[in-house]
């Protein structure tokens, strides 16, 4: 298989200055803006506040590597008296048309540090009501803009009841339907065809309201066997759809990355998946951390024939790494297809 490389400077971005991002940034999306020829990062941030309030800053680089924050304040933030006012995370971007859709994971209340033992609680809790206000919870929500910077939120487009995330669009229709892949923690069972936390398409007429959800990918190896989520929203490639994939081991507890291609007309059906795993945690900045033990890819871009993965690395840090598209996209046809 493909050798992907991890870039010899990571960390790419570490905590900034200032008290919204002193603590760690992380889970970036990344696009390419041809009119700028750029790349454009919305990354995950956090504070040392015991809240844990999170939120999406902007970052650019003209060569995928070297990136300089946008602005001292966020682009994103959570909105306090609403349903995000926890927390703005995990991005995951396309763009159609001449706007950026942006799917992000959000709770009512901050998390806290939730790494700690004594993380705390910081909201209310009635004892009846929404169970995502009740368990604080997580779900997925749409937002679009034409610049990464001024965005509207458009509100939740997963269900309530369910810690339904790792959550992204496909970047165009497939027969007239716009596609969604994600990972609601609770759909498991028999009645769901799955013991652990899988991978779900469901397809939509407005980017809203999703319909006909299906199983799609359930852990199979030993390095996912513990549960798999979407990673990175998908590449139109000759062969199919192209999509990074997680994998969380019962062994170890370590994130682990996968790939997918999807059929180009029927994207539920899978025409190649890796058995093995593509990336591990390997370095000091990915196997300590806050979660110790974690890549975790949330945006590709391909220029100039080279797929540049984007990872969290570690729960505190955004790493890097490259390989050759072409090469990776043939050999997944030739060791991977089922």
């Amino acid at each position: 298989m493909e050798k992907i490389i991890k870039y010899d400077k990571n960390p790419i971005l570490s905590k900034g200055k200032k008290r919204w991002e002193n603590l760690c940034v992380l889970n970036p999306a990344v696009v390419y803006d041809n009119e700028s020829q750029e790349f454009k990062m919305l990354y995950r941030a956090a504070g040392n506040d015991r809240e844990h309030y999170i939120y999406l800053g902007l970052a650019t680089s003209k060569d995928g590597f070297n990136f300089k924050r946008f602005s001292s304040k966020p682009v994103l933030a959570p909105s306090l008296e609403g349903v995000d006012g926890g927390c703005c995370e995990d991005p995951r971007l396309v763009k159609m048309g001449s706007y950026y859709y942006l799917c992000y994971a959000s709770r009512t209340f901050p998390p806290g540090q939730y790494w700690r033992e004594d993380k705390g609680y910081f909201g209310f809790k009635p004892e009846e009501g929404p169970a995502f206000v009740v368990n604080n919870t997580s779900f997925t929500n749409l937002a679009v803009s034409k610049d990464l910077i001024h965005w509207k939120k458009l509100g939740r487009i997963t269900d309530s009841r369910l810690d339904d995330r790792d959550a992204f669009i496909f970047p165009e229709k497939v027969n007239g339907k716009y596609v969604l892949l994600t990972r609601p923690m609770e759909m498991i069972g028999k009645e769901f065809g799955t013991d652990t936390p899988a991978m779900w398409i469901s397809f939509s007429d407005d980017l809203m309201e999703w319909n006909n959800r299906k199983l799609l990918l359930k852990g199979t190896e030993w390095w996912e066997d513990k549960k798999v989520g979407g990673s990175t929203p998908p590449i139109k490639t000759k062969y199919g759809w192209f999509t990074l994939y997680h994998g969380v081991s019962t062994k170890d507890d370590n994130y682990r990355v996968g790939a997918l291609i999807l059929d180009l007309n029927d994207p539920s059906k899978i025409i190649a998946k890796t058995k093995d795993f593509l990336m591990e945690p390997e370095y000091p900045y990915e196997t300590e951390g806050f979660y110790a033990g974690c890549v975790f890819p949330t945006g590709t871009v391909v220029k100039d024939g080279i797929l540049y993965i984007y990872y969290g690395c570690g729960d505190q840090y955004i790493g890097v790494a490259t390989c050759n598209f072409d090469n990776l996209l043939e050999d997944l046809m030739k060791e991977a297809k089922l």
